[in-house]
């Protein structure tokens, strides 16, 4: 019986050992499950390469002229042609992506009264019509005589009929209001102001406390058009600049999204607040006109010279008003009047949605994205990203329909709806997909206006991921130059010296609300980029490129005198879908936690030079500041050791997502719901918007700035600084080793 027994375990140990010996050596690398190898796949250059070769310059160019064929602003009949634009290149079966559809949003949005059109007029004291602005800019070509052309007006500016003598503001700034309520009663005028230094809707909302019971805006010669005047021979037609009669509109409040559904997606059934309690919006009527109507006004009025910086380029002193005009004008004893008839409605806006599906990691995203509706035509605003970003979506979906390519990580694009009434699409979409992107998404590029003009690269982002916009750059032809990089033609306009890096291109930082990525930047703590091709800032001193939100901006004026060519439109295109492969196909993410180091560092220097004295003297200590920066130093360096030490290719999938997920997550350790109460969605304790134009802490920064008139403030200094130290030593932890 023993005997049995023993020759049964003998026979046993004999087939366990045959059958490790087989599993060992007949096992061969070929029968490896198929993951294993994609697992580790990182980007593939020369897939990089093919997609550059295939950016046509030429197909950008057609995207636009098909884009601006009519008017389309957000809701109206051309908005949902665009809407079925993007939905048939999206859903093309070869050069489609794998999925596209509409989100939609019931948003409340304010109009002007197509029957009764807004009017600003000079009345005399027994109410004769002595003058009457333009209701719409002057025809140049059949564009501007489209029906679908919207009259010039502010978006929110309340409805009403407002009289009284004008003044100059200047740019309606706080400071100007208050310089100008040293001479002048205001109470009951009306106010002229221009574009630049304070928001739109902030010129009337800093106007009402002093009593002003309407304001004007228009843009400045010398802001817009290096003083040009003249449509004969000088502006658009004939040139680039604005022509006299061209009107910026805009959207005159200050938050972004939705205002009657804040922190809530605006579907049909969300709850919707009181209309009344609405904030950041006009209190009073404002409404903006052509320079050619504000210099009929300007050059009339009385009263003592404005200061000299407050001077414009209009051939006469702008006086400040007395109130009213000059007694020897023709406006003598005459007041301005404003007819304003704008309406809010709650309207349905889509967003266009578009996905390539990641092949090993599909539930981390890079998200790519551009609003789509604009005020008239649009060419350049937005649709000069809309060009980019569809012909982007057409190299990279005809790879994936041709089983060529799919990239690691899902790609998500979006075609925002009502950017131009605040942001509203995209703010939307965060809000209602709010967890699922804070958990799942690696970075968003923004590329709104993709081309301002064709001489450089300007481009805004997180620290982190200034190296991969600099690597996308290093490959891409600058257009028009032979043998140069984007890279190194937007070094020579716009750089700084890093200790890291020494000379370098300069990225500048997302810290306001212009575009889309506000709602990623501030109100998800999501890496975020916003790229563009601009002008020479030597040679012009143009605020922003002179057509911008008039009904001027359109295919011609893109094509004449924007880029022609558009070789400025393919070298964006190129750079920004080098950066989007990269992060979508690379195996490790590439942000770089250090270059966020070096910026903490400066914001560092800087507050302690601005005010480290003045805290000293209150006994507040800026040590625990200094102390976490130098902890998020050392968590960066010893963060970036890892990585250069390990052999990622080879490491468990879980190492690498580890990591990757530390690189991902880092900016969501700044937010803070709390540190900024009163700035709507803004949590980002780093890239808040700020006041006090220093280059420091937002936070820390404003409430030292409202220590000169608020004893109490110093209060605000500690909190912030406490907020400052503790979200920079949670961001450390979070790149620490994984407890």
């Amino acid at each position: 019986m023993i005997k049995q027994v023993l020759i049964g375990i003998l026979c046993g140990a004999a087939v366990l050992t045959a059958g490790i010996l087989i599993g060992h050596y007949g096992v061969t690398k070929s029968s490896a499950p198929s993951w294993v190898k994609d697992v580790a796949k990182d980007v593939d250059e020369s897939l990089i390469e093919r997609f550059l070769s295939e950016v046509d310059n030429i197909q950008i160019q057609e995207n636009l002229r098909e884009l601006t064929k009519v008017p389309h602003m957000a809701t109206t009949a051309g908005d949902e042609q665009t809407v079925q634009l993007m939905l048939k290149r999206w859903q093309d079966p070869e050069t489609g992506l794998d999925q596209a559809w509409r989100e939609e949003y019931m948003v409340y949005l304010s109009f002007p009264d197509p029957k009764k059109p807004n009017k600003v007029t000079v009345v005399s004291p027994s109410d004769t019509v002595l003058y009457t602005a333009r209701r719409k800019e002057k025809t140049y070509t059949s564009d501007e005589d489209d029906p679908e052309v919207v009259q010039p007006y502010a978006a929110y500016s309340p409805a009403g009929h407002p009289k009284g003598k004008l003044v100059y503001a200047n740019q309606g700034k706080p400071s100007d209001y208050q310089r100008l309520n040293n001479t002048v009663d205001l109470r009951g005028t009306i106010a002229i102001t221009r574009y630049g230094g304070a928001g739109r809707g902030a010129k009337a909302i800093n106007a009402a406390p002093y009593g002003v019971i309407g304001v004007l805006v228009y843009t400045d010669p010398l802001d817009i058009n290096d003083g040009l005047m003249s449509d004969i021979n000088e502006t658009f037609p004939h040139s680039w600049y604005m022509p006299p009669s061209g009107v910026e509109r805009g959207s005159f409040n200050d938050k972004f999204g939705d205002m009657l559904t804040p922190y809530l997606a605006a579907k049909d059934e969300t709850y919707r607040i009181p209309v009344e309690n609405i904030t950041g919006i006009p209190p009073i009527p404002i409404q903006p006109i052509g320079f050619e109507d504000a210099y009929a006004l300007i050059c009339k009025l009385g009263g003592k010279a404005a200061p000299e910086e407050w001077q414009g380029a209009f051939n006469c002193t702008y006086n400040v008003g007395g109130p009213g005009f000059q007694n020897s004008s023709a406006f003598s004893n005459s007041d301005v009047k404003l007819d304003i008839f704008n309406y809010e409605e709650k309207k349905n806006s889509s967003n266009v949605m578009g996905v390539i599906k990641g092949s090993v990691e599909p539930d981390r995203y890079v998200i790519y994205g551009n609003h789509r509706d604009s005020w008239v035509y649009g060419a350049i605003d937005p649709s000069s990203g809309t060009s980019v970003m569809l012909e982007l979506t057409r190299v990279l979906g005809k790879m994936v329909k041709q089983g060529k390519w799919r990239p690691r990580r899902s790609i998500i694009f979006g075609s925002w709806g009502a950017e131009e009434f605040g942001l509203i699409g995209s703010a939307e979409y965060t809000e209602q997909y709010l967890t699922k992107l804070s958990h799942r998404t690696i970075a968003y590029i923004n590329v709104d206006i993709a081309v301002f003009a064709n001489a450089t690269l300007r481009a805004s982002g997180m620290p982190s991921l200034q190296n991969v916009i600099f690597k996308a750059a290093k490959q891409v032809d600058a257009p028009g130059l032979d043998s140069t990089s984007v890279y190194d033609n937007w070094i020579k306009y716009f750089n700084r010296t890093s200790q890291a890096h020494g000379f370098i291109p300069n990225v500048g930082y997302l810290s306001g609300a212009g575009s889309d990525y506000a709602a990623f930047v501030h109100y998800l703590g999501i890496p975020s980029m916003d790229i563009s091709y601009t002008y020479d800032r030597s040679k012009t001193n143009a605020r922003i490129y002179p057509a911008y939100h008039t009904a001027y901006d359109n295919f011609e004026y893109a094509s004449k005198f924007i880029d022609p060519g558009f070789t400025s439109h393919q070298a964006i295109a190129r750079t920004a879908g080098n950066v989007l492969i990269r992060l979508a196909d690379s195996l490790l993410v590439p942000l770089n936690c250090s270059d966020y180091a070096e910026t903490l560092e400066d914001y560092l220097n800087t507050a302690v030079t601005l005010y480290q004295h003045e805290l000293q003297e209150r006994n507040i200590s800026m040590e625990p500041l200094k102390r976490a920066v130098a902890s998020f130093r050392s968590a960066a360096t010893h963060l970036d050791q890892v990585i250069r030490s390990s052999d990622l290719a080879n490491e468990t999938p879980l190492t690498v997502r580890r990591i990757n997920d530390q690189l991902m997550l880092l900016d969501r350790a700044f937010l803070d719901p709390l540190a900024f109460p009163d700035k709507y969605a803004y949590r980002h304790v780093i890239w808040a918007s700020s006041s006090a134009g220093k280059s420091t802490f937002p936070g820390l920064a404003d409430a030292f700035a409202n220590t000169e008139s608020q004893s109490s403030a110093w209060d605000k200094v500690h909190y912030h600084l406490s907020v400052l130290s503790q979200a920079i030593e949670g961001a450390a932890h979070t790149l620490g080793d994984v407890i």
